[in-house]
Formats: structure tokens, C-alpha cells, sequence
């Protein structure tokens, strides 16, 4: 395949190209310059971070994500100011692939910003970087007015996986905003503390829905999740089916053996998804009764849930066929 590039004899006719009145020409530079992987085009593409066509520094903003390190970073901090929202949209998107750690020292004081946008593309960026240091920053964002740059707030402790923070993402239980408290329950998953399952179980009893769905799931990953079996089984009559498929996905990794009747009465729901899922739980689980309920759905019209019923099926004959020698 032909590069569109060809025109272009080296990085450095690119470079020159860059001071063409034409803003069209100085985007194709800038391109150029993203694809070429050569570090000191990043020097070029910064001094074009003030160019005077928005459409530019738009581009400017795409092929800085092409690079990684402070100086590209630098770069971008700009563009994440920029009072055209199509160029700090770009710049926050490849300030989020940035994977130096080096990053966070251009990058964290946008975390006090007056502007929430920019407070919120820097906790994002921040949130790969995984650097001990930005877990301060990130509690104290907690306290943001805007429940979206708590969010990602949230992301960057969950990122660092560190047990101290469990107190603060606990707490978050209670914000009044439904992704906020999505987000912390997801980012609880890495704990396997008691305090965390206990949180979480807590969660299942949310009232948005997707809280409770991200709580049916998080719980699966947890090693004291067992603990919240009988509260799951109850989800299993929630509104929602796909909080019911979460927590029927928990219970199967949890073999939980009580919970095979509440979930083969989903194995027939009109929900293919719910169905694959609950035949495969029983396949997880292996316990006899489950035979009765994976009968049901032998002839189901999805094949995967056809599939799901036959693995189960050679899960519990393996299972019983090892008890019994």
C-alpha cells in the first residue's frame, strides 16, 4: 500500500512545509511528522501548538500522541487549555496514552485548574502513569464539584491499587452521583480486604442500576465475595437482566452450590445472554441438580447457549465421575 507521504522526500521537507500559508499543507506536515516515529519531530510539532488555525493545533494535539515523554507532555498541556473544545478533546485523548512516568511532573499541576475539563483530562492521563505521588492529588480530587472529574479521580487510585485508599473509595458509597459511585465500586475490585467486599455487597442494594450490576460482577473477583452469596442470589429477581447475568457469572466463579435453583429458574429467561450465562454458572458449579435445569434449554434456538448447556452437562458428569472413584 502507498503511503500518503510519498510526496514528501524527508522529515525535513516535512519541517519546512510546516511554514505554509496554506493550513491545509501545514496539516499534512503535521502529519507526517506524527507518523514519522522520529523524536525530534516533537520539537517541530510544539512550536505549533499556537498556530492561528484551530484545525491545525487539532492536528498538532492527534500527532503528539504519537509520542510519548515530558516533552510531548509539555506540549500537550497547551492544547488542553485550548478554547477550542475540538483541540482539547484531542489533546486530553493523547495525554491519556502517555505512559512515561516522567509525564506526571508537566501534568500534575493541571489537577488544581480552574477549568474542570482540564482537571478532568489530567486525572486521566495521570491514571496510567501509576506514580505513588498522585494519589494525594487524586483523594483531594475527590472532593471536585464535578462528579466527572471525581470519576477519574477515582480511576487513578484504582490504577494504583493501593490499600490505604480503601477508606476514601468506600465513603464514595454515598455520592450523590450514580458513575461516581460505579467507579468507586469498580475500582474496589483490586482489594480483597473484608471492608471492600463489605462495601460492595452494600452496593448491591444501590439504586441505579448499573451500580448494582458493577457490584453483582466486582464481587466475583473478590476472595471474600462468598460472604455476600445469599445477598447475589437475591439479585437474581432484580429489574434488570443484566444485573441478574452478573450476578449469575459471580456465583458460578464463587461455586456457589445453594444458588443453582435460583439460577436455572433464569436458564429459560427470553434474554439469550442470561440463558449462556446461567448454563454455563452450572457448569462452574457441577452440582447434580443442575442436570434438570440445562435439560431445558438442550434444544435452546442459540447456539452458544446450546454449547454453554453441553459443557455444563460434561462438568457435572466429570465431577461426579471423580467422586465416585
Amino acid at each position: 500500500m502507498s503511503s500518503p507521504f510519498e510526496s514528501y522526500d524527508d522529515l525535513e521537507d516535512a519541517e519546512e512545509r510546516l511554514q505554509a500559508a496554506d493550513p491545509a499543507e501545514r496539516r499534512v506536515a503535521i502529519i507526517a511528522l506524527g507518523h514519522s516515529g522520529d523524536p525530534a519531530a516533537v520539537g517541530h510539532l510544539a512550536n505549533m501548538v499556537s498556530d492561528p488555525d484551530a484545525g491545525v493545533r487539532q492536528q498538532v494535539a492527534m500527532a503528539l500522541g504519537e509520542f510519548d515523554g515530558p516533552e510531548a507532555a509539555a506540549a500537550l498541556v497547551k492544547l488542553l487549555v485550548d478554547p477550542e473544545s475540538n483541540v482539547a478533546t484531542a489533546a486530553a485523548d493523547s495525554m491519556a496514552e502517555a505512559k512515561d512516568p516522567a509525564c506526571a511532573d508537566v501534568i500534575l499541576p493541571l489537577v488544581k485548574h480552574g477549568h474542570a475539563f482540564v482537571r478532568m483530562g489530567a486525572l486521566r492521563a495521570l491514571k496510567e502513569l501509576r506514580r505513588k505521588d498522585t494519589l494525594k492529588p487524586a483523594l483531594e480530587a475527590l472532593q471536585d464539584p464535578d462528579a466527572a472529574v471525581r470519576v477519574q479521580a477515582i480511576g487513578v487510585i484504582g490504577f494504583l491499587k493501593l490499600e490505604e485508599s480503601i477508606p476514601a473509595l468506600t465513603a464514595l458509597i454515598n455520592d450523590p452521583d450514580g458513575h461516581v459511585r460505579r467507579a468507586a465500586v469498580s475500582a474496589l475490585a483490586f482489594s480483597q480486604m473484608k471492608t471492600a467486599a463489605e462495601t460492595i455487597t452494600r452496593a448491591l442494594r444501590d439504586e441505579d442500576w448499573m451500580v448494582r450490576e458493577m457490584a453483582a460482577e466486582t464481587l466475583g473477583l473478590n476472595s471474600n465475595g462468598a460472604l455476600a452469596a445469599d445477598q447475589l442470589i437475591a439479585c437474581l429477581n432484580d429489574a434488570f437482566w443484566q444485573v441478574r447475568l452478573k450476578a449469575i457469572r459471580s456465583l458460578g466463579k464463587m461455586k456457589i452450590e445453594h444458588a443453582v435453583r435460583s439460577i436455572g429458574g433464569c436458564i429459560t429467561h427470553e434474554q439469550a445472554n442470561l440463558r449462556k450465562e446461567a448454563a454455563a454458572a452450572l457448569g462452574e458449579i457441577a452440582a447434580g441438580e443442575g442436570e434438570a435445569y440445562l435439560a431445558l434449554v438442550a434444544n435452546d434456538p442459540d447456539p452458544d447457549v446450546r454449547k454453554n448447556a453441553r459443557w455444563a452437562l460434561q462438568q457435572i458428569i466429570a465431577k461426579n465421575a471423580s467422586a465416585g472413584s
